[in-house]
């Protein structure tokens, strides 16, 4: 896990500047503590910052092929580097160190971009082609990995955070449609920032300069489709078991400390005892606020811990520390995110990292296996629609009478919508278009209706074609508000502290398994409930 940032002036080629290059990465500095490396030659300024976790010796960045035409800076894990480095010896590929930065250098020069395909972790990275004179930049698949740039006047600006990008230049305004966005959603999705001129990368997206041009594509293009013989609950149940264990197997593999962030639910719990399949014990850190609030979890996550032997490090908050570290912890998240769970995740990673650089984190279930109430509500709407208009309207009317109940107001509006799209865009907004953009004077806004993010969107539907209702909506979800939302302040959080997150429910195989099960398997939870009974047995 690092931090990376750097320029390109491609349209006149001007010389990057050493100053501004520097500037940009010491920005940065928080999120590698450990080294930093600079390449910058004519027209391309490349920086980085290290946080040493896989072969602590040899991996300095930027990293080169031993005849110095790919150049590399990179931020993340590649966890199937093993199997990429002896795939690529046997194809004459000679290495110089035992790090997983060095197959995406060679991995570029046998496969160019289609490398990413090959990739199974978290990345954003930079990729300087020095003899195509071709900077490509790009985001794994699930985005769990950040990339910011800035496109202006024939350069680029690109970082792992906005402040590497604001050393660069700080003149910015706020972008009144990306604050609507936040208004509607609680967070801002990609590709805006809540600064006009700078952009996020979507997930399994690359930028690539060339030519004087730039052109931003996906890479990562998975199509999911249902399983032609459908899983029964017990083949289900032992296929996905046995994809866990390789997916926690890999994020393990680290040459410094690894810890668990663990709250007092099912899949932390499930995330630990799988820990233990592959050694052990682990330390396992948990945050609350005591037993004056509604939904500590200190006293589960302490019988989580006791019942699979793990050594269990608890931080308790209160009103007074969370006032106090309110405004730090904004400026750490660079983004508005309208979240409680931000204030625990900074304090549990800054306690986490006077222990472990690395830390397992059980984000991702809820999303992959229906575990909100909207998912409920997404997967039987087609009821909802298939009744008689007349019967419909009736009800719609009753329930717009009642004096609250705004969420269930906007679930019955939002169910009803036929466009596939705006009826997602619906379900995930938190107040309707209309009443946000009431809030902004009439000039500031081109488009009032969200209109923006369902085109966005649009471009996902080839993927969505196999899928079911709830398989499509959870499919936007990963690609959307997953990576905008949590993962965003996981990140950004963990690494304000220099502690590496590691997200292995997000496993590529994971992901790609579960999209293809039968709606029925998630609504019913049976993923994780099913998971479970073989440590509640012993």
């Amino acid at each position: 896990m690092c931090g990376i940032c750097g320029q390109l002036n491609f349209a006149r080629g001007e010389p990057a500047d050493p100053v501004v290059i520097r500037r940009m990465t010491q920005a940065i500095i928080h999120r590698g503590p450990d080294d930093e490396g600079y390449f910058i030659s004519g027209n391309v300024g490349l920086g980085f910052r290290r946080l040493s976790i896989i072969d602590l010796a040899g991996g300095h960045q930027p990293m080169f092929d031993a005849e110095r035409t790919v150049c590399v800076v990179f931020n993340g894990e590649i966890y199937n580097y093993k199997e990429l480095r002896a795939r690529l010896k046997e194809r004459g590929h000679q290495f110089l160190t035992q790090c997983d930065t060095e197959v995406i250098v060679h991995g570029y020069k046998e496969w160019g971009t289609d490398v990413f395909s090959q990739l199974n972790g978290m990345f954003g990275l930079a990729i300087w082609d020095l003899t195509k004179k071709r900077l490509v930049v790009a985001r794994d698949a699930m985005g769990i990995k950040l990339i910011y740039y800035r496109v202006s006047h024939g350069q680029l600006s690109f970082g792992s955070e906005i402040r590497a990008l604001l050393a660069a230049d700080s003149d910015f305004e706020v972008d009144p449609a990306a604050l609507s966005l936040f208004l509607g959603f609680r967070y801002t999705p990609s590709p805006r920032t809540i600064i006009k001129e700078i952009r996020k990368l979507a997930p399994g997206s690359m930028l690539v300069f060339e030519d004087g041009k730039y052109r931003e594509e996906r890479w990562y293009n998975h199509t999911p489709r249902p399983f032609a013989k459908e899983k029964s609950e017990e083949e289900a149940t032992n296929e996905l078991l046995e994809l866990y264990r390789g997916a926690v197997r890999r994020h393990l593999l680290s040459d410094v400390p690894v810890g668990l962030l663990l709250s007092g639910g099912l899949d932390s719990g499930l995330l630990l005892a799988l820990m233990n399949e592959e050694g052990g014990p682990w330390p396992a850190y948990t945050v609350g606020y005591g037993e004056s609030f509604r939904d500590d979890e200190l006293v589960d996550a302490a019988e989580t811990a006791k019942l699979l032997g793990a050594p269990h490090i608890t931080v308790r908050l209160d009103q007074s520390e969370f006032e106090r570290s309110l405004p730090g912890i904004v400026d750490s998240l660079e983004e508005p995110i309208a979240s409680s769970s931000v204030v625990p995740m900074y304090f549990i990673s800054q306690r986490a990292r006077r222990d472990v650089k690395v830390a397992l984190i059980g984000q991702g279930p809820d999303e992959l296996f229906g575990g909100y109430k909207r998912h409920l509500g997404v997967h039987y709407g087609k009821w909802w629609r298939s009744l008689p208009w007349p019967l419909r309207s009736s009800l719609r009317s009753a329930v717009n009478q009642l004096p609250r109940n705004e969420t269930l107001k906007r679930g019955v509006y939002s169910l009803g919508i036929n466009d596939r799209l705006r009826r997602y865009q619906h379900v995930f907004a938190i107040a309707p278009a209309a009443q946000i953009s009431g809030l902004f004077r009439d000039d500031l806004l081109s488009r009032e209706d969200g209109s923006e993010l369902v085109e966005y969107w649009r471009a996902l539907v080839p993927q969505m074609q196999h899928l079911d209702e709830l398989g499509g909506f959870q499919l936007i979800e990963i690609r959307s508000s997953l990576p905008d939302e949590l993962l965003m302040f996981a990140d950004k959080l963990s690494m304000a502290h220099s502690l590496e997150a590691r997200v292995p429910y997000l496993d590529r195989t994971v992901v790609e398994y579960v999209q293809r099960l039968d709606s029925s398997f998630k609504t019913s939870m049976l993923s994780i409930n099913g998971l479970t009974r073989p440590y509640e047995e012993n």
